[in-house]
């Protein structure tokens, strides 16, 4: 049986022990597959399973994600059969049917293939998450698009729509369900829809890099929109100005808010779709990418009783994530934490959330008075954004209580001068402020395939000038695992500045910006910069990584 021949292979490519195959046989379910139960019980990975299987059968892995399937050869093969069987059809090579399959021992199956089309079946591997997304992506968007009167092929030359027949919304809602789908499934954090002269292009954002994921004729694109906004509470009428709108929605067991805003261009409205995951887990604060020292620096701030810390760096830098991971330490039954966010991105047992509503005026300002007479112990302010947030917040640091938020300045030094700028009197900057961390993210390179090879002139040159000695560097290359970018998730890169009796002295006195860069680089301060070069030669990411986010 395939089952007892996967357990076979894995013995036989050393991946499990015979014991640990004895406790997978024990504890596996009767409706699963022994790889799915050795998965499950995190004995090995899936990825692990697929190479000991390339490398004892020959079945050669493949990338889904990366593959063009042919729209022609999906007719042959039941949607049904391939769910129950967890393949899906690629293309037909002369008398051959090429599929992937999760299970590359399962021979039935390729013997089902082969009477149903009359084809012999080639298989592929792939994992089995890659394999359910591409029958959600390919064959519930060639529904959809049929029942639109959209004829599809691959280029999208031949497109049509059948403009006699009245706008059906039932399809046109299952496109746009299936577009939040797959951007769920492929961990995308912005949906952008963008129309062209020709076609109308959905592109996802995943780990920060946009990708072009769909295509569709032109002629869907406002009923496409007309849809999101009637879903976001938008005005359908208004197209020549921007609206900006807001869905809650439940896609794959997860709660999600999507932050909608409209763009009037001359080729129609740009939307863009931001994914906030409402159930997403808490990160810990050793669990974001703080080297130790940085980590320790940290958890000293957040363990004073007052003061301010604030969290800096661009838009969509992971300032948010860290103030959650922060909470998530502070938080216990002793303490009342009350916070101000715009929006709520998770929601958190203990914690007192409240969202900001400008409408009715409902603001960070205004929040912050009512909460500093809910007693609260620790306050978290989602942005510091005027004048007089920043006032308010100092106040609160010092009538005793811990203030956490987050500032948009580009390094740790910037903040001071930020606060300066806003018209704050130096003193009370130097009293109230705890601490700045100061943050980016760059691109986690892939473990299953990058490479270790010897820096080049310009990386030793680079490393060299801050005193770092490097005898090699990883490189991306690219595998099924990471869809052949080299890259899998992101990490974060930190300035941590704590703000010493030396720091507050220079503030007081209301110091250039110079002085104060001195006085940080003299107490040992690691720069954004150095922080990324110790992750490229630690081989966590590349320095074309960092050089994108970073730069002194």
């Amino acid at each position: 049986m395939a089952l007892k021949r996967i357990g076979d292979v894995l013995l036989k490519e050393h991946v499990i022990t015979e014991e640990e195959l004895k406790k997978a046989l024990k504890e596996q379910k009767t409706d699963e597959r022994l790889g799915e139960t050795l998965v499950r019980m995190k004995i090995v990975s899936e990825m692990q399973i697929l190479k000991a299987l390339e490398a004892s059968t020959g079945v050669q892995r493949i990338s889904l994600i990366n593959f063009t399937i042919d729209s022609l050869v999906l007719g042959l093969i039941d949607e049904n059969f391939c769910r129950r069987n967890n393949i899906i059809p690629l293309r037909i090579e002369g008398n051959r049917l090429m599929f992937a399959t999760s299970d590359p021992l399962d021979f039935a199956v390729s013997e089902e293939l082969r009477m149903i089309t009359g084809y012999r079946p080639k298989a592929y591997s792939a994992p089995k998450n890659d394999i359910i997304t591409q029958i959600e992506k390919y064959y519930g968007f060639t529904r959809t698009l049929e029942a639109l009167g959209v004829k599809q092929n691959i280029m999208l030359e031949e497109e049509t729509l059948d403009e006699e027949n009245d706008f059906d919304e039932t399809p046109m809602v299952k496109l746009v369900n299936q577009i939040l789908t797959s951007a769920v499934f492929q961990r995308a954090s912005d949906i952008h829809i963008d129309p062209l002269d020709e076609k109308t292009l959905v592109r996802y954002r995943i780990d920060g890099v946009l990708d072009t994921v769909r295509e569709f004729p032109i002629k869907i694109h406002n009923q496409m929109i007309s849809r999101i906004k009637v879903m976001s509470g938008m005005d359908i009428t208004e197209t020549r100005v921007p609206q900006d709108g807001r869905i809650q929605t439940l896609i794959q067991q997860k709660t999600l808010d999507l932050r909608i805003s409209t763009l009037p261009t001359v080729r129609g409205e740009k939307v863009v779709m931001r994914i906030l995951d409402l159930s997403g887990t808490m990160n810990k604060i050793h669990s974001i990418g703080l080297s130790q020292k940085e980590e320790r620096q940290l958890r000293q701030m957040i363990a004073q009783p007052n003061g301010i810390v604030l969290v800096s760096g661009p838009t969509g830098s992971g300032k948010t994530t860290t103030l959650y991971a922060c909470l998530n330490e502070l938080n216990n039954p002793n303490v009342n934490i009350v916070t101000v966010e715009d929006p709520v991105e998770i929601k958190m047992a203990g914690v007192n959330q409240v969202q900001v509503h400008p409408d009715v005026d409902l603001t960070f300002a205004n929040a912050l008075r009512s909460i500093l007479r809910q007693d609260p112990n620790i306050i978290m302010i989602g942005e510091i954004r005027d004048v007089e947030t920043a006032e308010i917040s100092i106040r609160a640091s010092l009538t005793g209580h811990l203030v956490l938020s987050t500032i948009h300045t580009n390094n740790a030094i910037k903040t001071i001068t930020r606060l300066l700028d806003m018209d704050i009197e130096p003193f009370l900057i130097a009293s109230s402020l705890t601490g700045i961390v100061s943050q980016r993210l760059v691109r986690r390179l892939c473990p299953e395939c990058s490479t270790h090879d010897a820096p080049t002139e310009a990386e030793k040159s680079m490393f060299d000038k801050y005193h770092i000695d490097v005898k090699s560097v990883k490189r991306a290359k690219g595998c099924p695992s990471c869809n052949y970018k080299g890259y899998a998730g992101r990490v974060g890169i930190f300035e941590v500045l704590p703000i010493t009796k030396g720091m507050q002295k220079l503030i007081a006195e209301n110091a250039p910006m110079s002085e104060l860069e001195k006085q940080a680089q003299s107490e040992g301060l690691v720069t954004i910069m150095q922080s990324g070069l110790d992750k490229v030669k630690a081989g966590v990411t590349t320095l074309e990584e960092v050089m994108k986010v970073a730069s002194e």
